[in-house]
């Protein structure tokens, strides 16, 4: 259900929470099933706690079934990784008339897809790091550009199958050529950019703060470092120069509405502070669906910006519709 009220820049809907049903979406096939689930219930608690009647549930081939019986007035897409992430469980809802959170089909697809979003980036002058799509049967045969470099699936998200090959390695080890996803047949290839992790969150059309991550188990924030008890260490607002948080802000800006991304999304970066008066920035990826784990860093950074957890995933369900 829903109500007028006004706001800066004139009225805008807004849900009344006690009456609206939202589904939360969790859980899927992806490789990051367990991120989502945790997400999800995280979700789920805070809306209750303001008040909205919520379900859970844990999408299946069956969904579509299931949330024709249930009805929702919103879908709270808690949903990480392939299908739910990348345009396709997007296209359902689009398809059920249902409303729902974040970005639409479009720009879930592109943001997925590394190499097309860096594509995009470059166009909208958003620097990027050199990169190449090989096959494995490429990469087997020797370095496809001089290390360090990376070697990441073109299509899944949280660091899944992301190895770094360091200059004294021989070459990518072989049970990491076996287990890497691949899409369409090949991975990327990216060249290693050192310094710092950063990530900045943008809500609505609106840079939040810049957060610093900083893995405590060794230099690459990995899957463990990003969802482990102790894994990372965050620092908001990174302590950077104030012209290159600046700058990770509006590129931050820049990326989402390039893709045409909706409600919240989050950039990830690095900063080579080492050798140039202003260092080198480079955008890794978008993510249309940041994490809400009790160790996610969208909720951290909007928290700096003085939106608690409950404000954060309620304005997400007030800003749900279709046609995104």
């Amino acid at each position: 259900m829903l109500e007028d009220e006004q706001a800066e820049g004139g009225w805008r809907p807004r849900r009344i929470p006690s009456e609206t049903h939202v589904v939360v979406l969790m859980g899927g096939w992806s490789a990051e099933r367990e991120v989502s689930l945790s997400s999800g219930r995280a979700v789920a608690q805070a809306l209750r706690n303001r008040g909205y009647r919520v379900t859970e549930v844990d999408a299946r081939p069956e969904v579509v079934c299931n949330l024709g019986e249930l009805k929702p007035d919103v879908i709270f897409n808690a949903l990480h990784g392939t299908w739910g992430e990348d345009g396709k469980a997007q296209g359902v809802l689009e398809t059920l008339g249902i409303p729902y959170t974040h970005s639409g089909v479009l720009a879930s697809a592109l943001a997925m897809d590394k190499h097309r979003s860096k594509m995009i980036f470059e166009k909208a002058g958003i620097p990027v790091a050199r990169h190449l799509l090989v096959t494995p049967e490429e990469l087997r045969r020797g370095h496809p550009m001089p290390p360090p470099y990376v070697v990441k699936p073109l299509a899944e998200g949280s660091s899944v199958g992301v190895v770094v090959v360091k200059e004294e390695d021989d070459g990518v080890p072989p049970k990491v050529l076996r287990d890497m996803p691949l899409h369409e047949g090949r991975v990327m290839v990216e060249r290693f950019v050192p310094g710092r992790e950063l990530t900045c969150a943008v809500m609505g059309d609106v840079a939040l703060g810049v957060l610093e991550i900083v893995p405590l188990k060794g230099q690459f924030y990995d899957y463990e470092s990003k969802y482990a008890e102790g894994g990372s260490e965050h620092i908001c607002p990174a302590e950077i120069p104030e012209n290159v948080y600046r700058r990770i802000q509006q590129y931050a800006v820049r990326a989402h509405k390039a893709l045409g991304c909706r409600g919240l999304s989050r950039a990830d970066f690095r900063f080579n502070d080492i050798g140039k008066d202003d260092g080198e920035v480079v955008i890794l990826e978008v993510n249309t669906q940041p994490g809400m784990t009790p160790t996610s860093l969208a909720p951290d950074i909007a928290r700096q910006a003085g939106h608690s957890f409950e404000d954060l995933v309620s304005w997400l369900v007030d800003d749900a519709s279709v046609n995104r």
